[in-house]
């Protein structure tokens, strides 16, 4: 007898989140019509009619002019174009300036590229520590700012922290950096569909954000970069998006990325509501499923402290990877607080940097929740964790025998 398969209840949408309908319906719009949209004939100028008119929308979204969002492959390319692309024109413009400051806690699309420039180009990458919560110590950054300036050549801080969902002090960042004439780059990959964005208002010369994290594809994302800002661009060729990322446009997949971020903008207060219900009743749930449980990042609620949607928690006594397949041998998808490197799990260092130490970081769970995430997913995960914490537990007890 054949049987129906599991339900799935997916708690991973930080990772990606599943494509809005309108999304899907604008991609395959545009995927039926086709054209190159640096072509001048009728095909190809239809096609950079849809791509002018997602990067408008998208623009009025954001609060940015429509010439600063410089369309690429993603959040992780994002990333890599401002910290090299500002870095490259500002030490060459100064070779004195040699000095990238960042947080602790990036993500490693961000911590990768410092690490490439500091062995190929000779940066010096200086990380700034975080709080217990993952906050930026502000203190400490004004102290490595303030040391030597001149020799800054841009700072580079999330808005959100990816895994445990604490939001950082941009407009204090910008400030500090204002002072001195240095350029801020952040990371708002997770921020986007949470988050209010205004980046004309917010002081930054650049912002990461991507489409499958808003309810669009994958494989698109822009660099919003003011026009003021020079950036040496990593990829040569045609010269597209103001000679900042040359190549052939995905016309589909913009057009659906600004349909996706047009939803999530305006919906996102009435959806920000919602999620931080959910999140309460997981939180809720968790504190009486599994007494020992502990809610990591800022307790408080609000867009000043937190993301709605995300909770990560630590298992004491037990490892992320068991609980995650427990968990997914139930049909619960979440990650863990690690990542894994040539097979060998490895303590988030996100979580070292907070204080934590390395036990504890690997026995840790994230659960993000999205559009599709209903009561029902909270109270099953809920119904499953008390049994999954236990056999977690235990195996961890008989492996260090």
């Amino acid at each position: 007898m054949n049987l129906p398969p599991a339900p799935i209840t997916y708690l991973d949408h930080a990772a990606t989140t599943p494509m809005v309908p309108e999304a899907i319906a604008a991609m395959n719009a545009a995927m039926l019509e086709g054209g190159n949209p640096s072509s001048l004939h009728g095909s190809g100028r239809r096609a950079r009619r849809r791509v002018e008119e997602a990067r408008e929308l998208i623009a009025q979204r954001i609060g940015a002019r429509p010439s600063e969002v410089v369309f690429l492959s993603g959040g992780t390319e994002a990333d890599n174009l401002a910290v090299k692309g500002l870095y490259w024109s500002r030490h060459h413009a100064d070779p004195a300036r040699r000095r990238v400051i960042a947080s602790a806690v990036e993500h490693h699309a961000l911590l990768d590229p410092l690490t490439w420039l500091e062995k190929g180009e000779g940066a010096v990458a200086e990380l700034v520590e975080v709080d217990r919560s993952c906050r930026l110590d502000l203190d400490a950054l004004r102290a490595a700012v303030e040391r030597r300036p001149e020799d800054v050549a841009l700072i580079s801080c999330m808005t959100a922290n990816n895994e445990v969902g604490t939001v950082q002090p941009i407009p204090e960042v910008v400030a500090l950096a204002s002072e001195h004439g240095i350029p801020v780059h952040s990371d708002a990959v997770q921020a986007l569909a949470h988050l209010p964005l205004d980046f004309a208002a917010s002081g930054l010369d650049a912002v990461s954000i991507s489409s499958h994290k808003v309810g669009g594809p994958t494989g698109v994302g822009a660099l919003v970069v003011r026009r003021e800002v020079e950036a040496v661009p990593l990829l040569h060729g045609g010269g597209q998006e103001r000679d900042l990322r040359s190549g052939t446009l995905n016309t589909a997949a913009i057009a659906a990325f600004a349909v996706a971020v047009d939803l999530a903008v305006t919906g996102r207060e009435a959806e920000s509501a919602r999620l931080e219900a959910l999140r309460s009743r997981l939180v809720d749930g968790l504190r009486t499923a599994v007494p020992e449980a502990v809610v990591n990042g800022d307790p408080q609620p609000g867009p000043e402290h937190r993301l709605p949607h995300v909770v990560h928690v630590t298992f004491p006594g037990c490892e992320g990877d068991s609980l995650l397949m427990l968990l997914d041998a139930q049909g619960i998808e979440c990650s863990t607080g690690s990542a894994c490197s040539a097979g060998v799990p490895q303590a988030s260092h996100v979580l070292i940097a907070m204080g934590m130490d390395e036990l504890a970081a690997r026995g840790s769970l994230r659960f993000s929740m999205g559009r599709t995430t209903s009561v029902a997913d909270v109270d099953r995960l809920i119904a499953a964790l008390p049994a999954v914490y236990e056999r977690a537990r235990a195996a961890a007890k008989a492996g260090r025998r």
